[in-house]
């Protein structure tokens, strides 16, 4: 058993986590980082980067076999082929780089890490299990950043063809028939990207819509284009349980039918992983299944800290790092506390959705007269020549005074948007400062801009 002390102590290697020890190290704090499986969590290893990386590679062969044929670009090629274990490969080579990143960033901060599993002996001390045998480390502040693990149905335990989002994104070939329950995003990311590669979806949710997070205007064009993918949608039916040859489910009123399966992708939700390092051994206050923060991120015990998935929604990663690299800074004696105007939220399907503040229904449940107007991609020249004419810019802002409340696109490419978006609100603009900003033709940009001048009641292209 080996004994070590620092200023900080994190848990957990994920966005949250390793952005907090960089920026503790920064700060010049004695920072120690531990991770049980490797450096950038689930986000870099099997997440938000291996999911957008085998989205992009069925977007690809979609379009290759959309040209087999000809097309009104005047492209055409032969037929196409997938061979999804090198996909795989690509993606794992691209996962390797960025976490060995981290890995350096670490080192280069003098952060220094430990592999093995950590467990609470008090408010100051952890016990880590090594490769190595025990190491006990005692720390002046902690920063809890366990992240989150998939929800697994009791009735449909992971295993076999019954997969999560991690398995899926490890298949060595494209499944012929596949099953997603829920239609959140991302069952719904990674269903379009399987029905793109080849195979038959059918996609399952309890309630009465796709994507409930966001509103109907927004998910009308993700609905059209899984229709048009061939995807199967059966709404307001339950998953029962494993059959010979597919999945059984349930409809509202009782009629149980089998939808054929080769593989069962479960995707109804993430849980914060609140077990397994010692909670036990801490006098720690829950909001539900989550650790309860203030506005500073600190617990209920004094020199502990909880950020990231583990602390409530949204679970987002870009949440989990601003929270990091604040709370490192408070630890250093700064002072800060959690002001952010708005997290935006992305839907990486097809078309793409951004949703940055709050919707029109939003604003106004929240008691605000609002003025809103949406400005459609149909009428802009740059989403015309990507072939991206599907969707919308719209926005929500204050009657009285013009203050942008919320911003929120649909359509190709829009993720690149979300930075203009959540800045916007975070400057406090109102409809004239977004509506005076020149933006650059042709972009998508534009119908931003456009957007404003449509609320404010005199759009210029429509």
């Amino acid at each position: 058993m080996t004994f070590i002390e620092c200023n900080v102590l994190v848990i957990g290697a994920g966005p949250g986590g390793y952005v907090a020890a960089i920026r503790a190290g920064q700060l010049g704090l004695d920072t120690v980082i531990v991770e049980g499986v490797a450096d950038g969590g689930t986000c870099l290893n099997v997440g938000c980067i291996p999911s957008k990386a085998l989205i992009h590679a069925a977007d690809e062969f979609e379009k290759a076999r959309r040209f087999a044929d000809g097309s009104a670009l005047g492209v055409s090629a032969g037929a196409p082929r997938l061979d999804l274990a090198k996909t795989v490969q690509w993606k794992d080579g691209i996962v390797k780089r960025l976490t060995g990143g981290v890995g350096m960033l670490l080192k280069k901060n003098k952060v220094r890490p430990i592999r093995g599993w950590a467990s609470f002996i008090d408010g100051k001390t952890v016990e880590v299990k090594t490769a190595d045998g025990i190491q006990t480390i005692r720390a002046e502040n902690i920063i809890i950043a366990t992240g989150s693990v998939p929800v697994e149905l009791p009735f449909l335990p992971f295993g076999g063809d019954v997969i999560s989002s991690t398995q899926a994104l490890d298949l060595a070939a494209p499944p012929a028939r596949l099953a997603v329950i829920g239609a959140g995003y991302i069952g719904l990311e990674l269903g379009i990207a399987f029905a793109k590669l080849g195979a038959a979806v059918t996609v399952i949710e309890t309630r009465d819509r796709i994507l409930p997070l966001y509103d109907k205007a927004l998910t009308r064009p993700v609905a059209k284009k899984m229709k048009a993918l061939g995807i199967e949608v059966m709404l307001g039916v339950k998953a029962k349980g494993r059959t010979d040859n597919g999945l059984e489910v349930e409809d509202a009123n009782g009629t149980a039918s089998v939808v054929p399966a080769d593989k069962i992708l479960v995707t109804v939700g993430r849980a914060p992983a609140t077990e397994g390092w010692g909670r036990h051994n801490l006098a720690l206050d829950m909001d539900g299944p989550f650790i309860r923060i203030d506005e500073q991120c600190r617990t209920a015990m004094t020199g502990v800290f909880a950020i990231g998935d583990v602390t409530g929604e949204p679970m987002l990663a870009h949440r989990a790092m601003a929270q990091g690299e604040m709370v490192a800074e408070i630890i250093a004696g700064k002072d800060r506390s959690w002001d952010k105007a708005a997290i935006p939220a992305i839907c990486f399907t097809d078309p793409e959705i951004v949703s940055a503040g709050l919707s029109p229904e939003e604003a106004a449940s929240a008691g605000h007269d609002v003025i809103t107007q949406n400005f459609p991609f149909s009428v802009n020249g740059r989403a015309m020549t990507m072939e991206a004419e599907e969707g919308f810019v719209r926005i929500t802002a204050r009657k009285d005074n013009h203050l942008v409340l919320g911003v929120q696109a649909v359509g190709g490419g829009v993720a690149e948007l979300a930075a203009s978006f959540g800045l916007a609100l975070e400057m406090g603009a109102r409809l004239e400062d977004i509506a005076g900003t020149i933006h650059a033709h042709p972009t998508q940009g534009e119908a931003f801009q456009e957007a404003a001048l449509r609320t404010l009641g005199h759009a210029l292209h429509i």
